[in-house]
């Protein structure tokens, strides 16, 4: 039929995150989910409303948004939760600027006192900040307007929430908690064929459910198709041009090295590269 091996759906394809997230006989995965990680700072969230996801700005000059998913909770605080796939220039920058329209549609034209529900930005990454690439503990980011002198939150109605994905490397055996079973769950849904027996909750009985690939309809799976090979094209891109960063790196390395002194067999210990090659890079210097 295809070329899809998998039996459960991949969550970092914008069909798998809609599928288990953003439709709304679903809609108990996502307010199980958004519990498990904010229930501690605002309470359990008893039910949730689907928003538009394509936001306008105030003129027509002004750039538009298009969220993955939207919504709010019966308190009218809003919740914008995305599935970034890859790394982006300017990444923070677009979730500051994606968090105004949720503050800007509160306004109200009459007598207004300027109060405002919270707003949570999720963004669940599968990459990691260049900046914290080191640090393999901290995968999680809870950001909010803090005071610089005393370190107290300032503000505590905007809330940034970040993942990055590729630091979270628990076994099954290792899961501790619901909250470490979600994040497993959405990191490696697509490369089990059954349900593990740890996972053995409703919730997640649930899940495996919805994201069984052979109980889709001929246009979901044709959906799904094209959402996961635009997931492994991009994939696909981006270790290709890590890969060509690294050759470039090397070879900055070897003329460095060879600039120093250092003889070809020194050179292809230190860098892998073969003495036919390095004594290639030297002549060419030349």
């Amino acid at each position: 039929m295809s070329d899809i091996k998998e039996k459960y759906i991949n969550p970092f394809t914008n069909f798998g995150f809609k599928r288990l997230f953003g439709e709304e006989p679903n809609k108990d995965l996502l307010i199980d989910f958004l519990n498990v990680l904010l229930k501690e700072q605002q309470g359990e969230i008893v039910d949730l409303t689907y928003l538009k996801t394509e936001q306008l700005g105030n003129t027509e000059l002004d750039r538009k948004a298009i969220f993955d998913l939207y919504c709010e909770n019966e308190k009218g605080e809003k919740f914008i939760v995305e599935m970034q796939k890859s790394k982006q220039n300017f990444f923070k920058d677009r979730s500051l600027y994606y968090s105004t329209f949720p503050i800007q549609e509160q306004a109200q034209k009459s007598d207004w006192n300027y109060e405002l529900k919270a707003v949570y930005v999720i963004g669940i990454l599968d990459f990691v900040f260049d900046e914290d690439k080191t640090d393999k503990d901290k995968f999680r980011y809870d950001v909010k307007l803090q005071d610089i002198k005393t370190n107290k939150t300032f503000y505590d109605k905007l809330t940034f929430i970040y993942f990055e994905m590729p630091k979270f490397n628990k076994s099954i055996d290792e899961l501790e908690s619901h909250y470490d079973k979600w994040l497993y769950v959405i990191k490696n849904l697509h490369k089990l064929d059954r349900l593990p027996e740890k996972l053995k909750e409703r919730v997640f009985e649930r899940v495996f459910e919805v994201a069984e690939i052979a109980k889709f309809s001929h246009e979901e799976y044709l959906s799904y198709e094209d959402s996961l090979k635009y997931y492994r094209d991009l994939k696909n891109s981006l270790d290709t041009a890590k890969e060509e960063g690294k050759q470039e790196k090397a070879i900055e390395i070897i003329i460095n090295s060879i600039k120093t002194g250092f003889d070809n067999k020194t050179i292809s210990n230190i860098t892998g590269f073969t003495i036919a090659q390095i004594e290639k890079i030297r002549n060419n210097r030349g």
